[in-house]
């Protein structure tokens, strides 16, 4: 975005980041095409012991500035992982500034695992909206950890990348800067002309309250943003939440924490249910769908779980249930996390039920073991969250009146800010 019209630029200028010591030619291909695609390029070196046949726009003296040092010491503070974290954190640092100056529009990387760890950083760096693309060897990799991600990033793997230019590869980069220029030309940044209210689900064959909530806070002036808890979904909805990007968060699908909890590689990461606490967001919660942990479809059964109730969603995602002992750990994971929450916190411990399939004449009825997860639940819920149990299943419509019952008591009180009449908008 043009920071004087906040218009999008017709050449948008993309910051594009590598190790020009190594990957010269590629780097160079990539800025002629980010060109030939009407943005305009500029380089950030993030060579360590050598230097680029080419003059950067920002050179690795640049970069290691921006991190409060220079290349010498970063050469000698131990080793290649040490040198290129150094390096990772003032490419971040930088590219940061030159976004809030408003001179880059977005930014395209190019990396091995090297390259790749370093990028990830930069993402994170940048708000919610910025195009961020990273060309990979390691693209969609289980290497990379969920929190690692941020929200928006766009990855594309680098085939026939390892050494040199060919025809494989250029395919590739040629793609993704036509991608990250289309991206910085027509892509548009949240406008938060109500407050935000985010919420945790599944598909609705699983759970489905947000059909009657997200008209219903609407309805009171709020836009409603719903993130599908299939790892990378509860992911957005932390990272969002750390930076403080919701009025409140209704939170009401944790079996990312529970897959967590079992290994699962289903997960959003160690910190998931903490960030809207920690960053001082209000947050109703509730335990949906703790009570199965989810693994690819097309891989066998985990060992541990070859006895219990299996349910295959479709061909790529499939769930188990975990006994009664697990659920009574869960339970105390839960509780630990919300105690550290920050801002109003509320729980709704529906004893009838926590996602579809636990229902009587279902495959995952489990009396016993969701009997043996409310009880531990009670025992947990700690003195800083308002415990507000229900006889009836997460799917009913009493959840719902429950959850909209806290939430304009909120309102009310001043915790949630008012939402915003149709016609009128926010001053932020």
């Amino acid at each position: 975005m043009n920071a004087e019209a906040g218009k999008v630029r017709q050449s948008p200028r993309i910051l594009v980041i590598g190790t020009g010591d190594t990957k010269a030619d590629e780097l160079d291909f990539m800025r002629a095409k980010v060109e030939e695609a009407g943005g305009v390029p500029l380089m950030l070196d993030v060579s360590v012991l050598g230097d680029p046949p080419y003059a950067p726009a920002y050179d690795k003296h640049a970069v290691a500035a921006a991190a409060d040092t220079t290349i010498r010491s970063i050469i000698e503070s131990g080793d290649e992982n040490s040198a290129m974290t150094l390096m990772a954190a003032g490419a971040a640092s930088l590219t940061k500034r030159l976004h809030d100056e408003g001179e880059i529009d977005g930014f395209i990387a190019l990396g091995g695992t090297m390259g790749t760890d370093l990028a990830l950083d930069v993402a994170l760096a940048l708000p919610l909206g910025v195009p961020k693309f990273v060309v990979s060897t390691i693209a969609y990799s289980h290497l990379i950890p969920p929190e690692r991600i941020a929200t928006d990033l766009m990855m594309i793997l680098w085939a026939g990348g390892l050494y040199g230019l060919n025809s494989t590869c250029k395919a590739v980069l040629s793609q993704a800067c036509g991608a990250v220029v289309g991206a910085a030309r027509v892509g548009l940044k949240p406008k938060l002309e109500r407050p935000v209210v985010g919420i945790s689900s599944l598909g609705k064959s699983c759970l489905t309250y947000m059909v009657a909530l997200k008209p219903e806070l609407e309805r009171r002036g709020y836009e409603v943003v719903i993130f599908h808890t299939t790892g990378m979904g509860g992911r957005a909805l932390e990272a969002i939440a750390a930076q403080r990007g919701f009025a409140a968060v209704m939170d009401f699908s944790l079996q990312e924490l529970a897959n967590h909890l079992s290994g699962s590689v289903v997960t959003s990461g160690a910190d998931r249910l903490e960030n809207a606490g920690r960053a001082g967001v209000p947050q109703i919660v509730a335990p949906g769908a703790i009570d199965m942990v989810d693994f690819p479809t097309w891989q066998p059964v985990p060992e541990r779980f070859a006895e219990r109730p299996y349910h295959a969603h479709n061909r790529l995602l499939a769930s188990v249930t975990s006994d009664g002992a697990a659920r009574r750990g869960i339970a105390r994971a839960i509780g630990a996390k919300l105690a550290a929450a920050e801002a109003p916190t509320a729980f709704i411990l529906p004893a009838g039920g926590i996602q579809q399939w636990d229902q009587e004449g279902e495959p995952l009825h489990e009396p016993d073991a969701l009997a043996a997860f409310v009880d531990e639940m009670r025992r947990n819920v700690p003195e800083n969250v308002a415990l507000h149990e229900i006889p009836e299943h997460i799917n009913s419509f009493a959840f719902v009146e429950k959850a909209l019952s806290i939430f304009d008591a909120w309102v009310d009180d001043g915790v949630v800010p008012r939402g915003v009449a149709a016609g009128r908008q926010t001053t932020a």
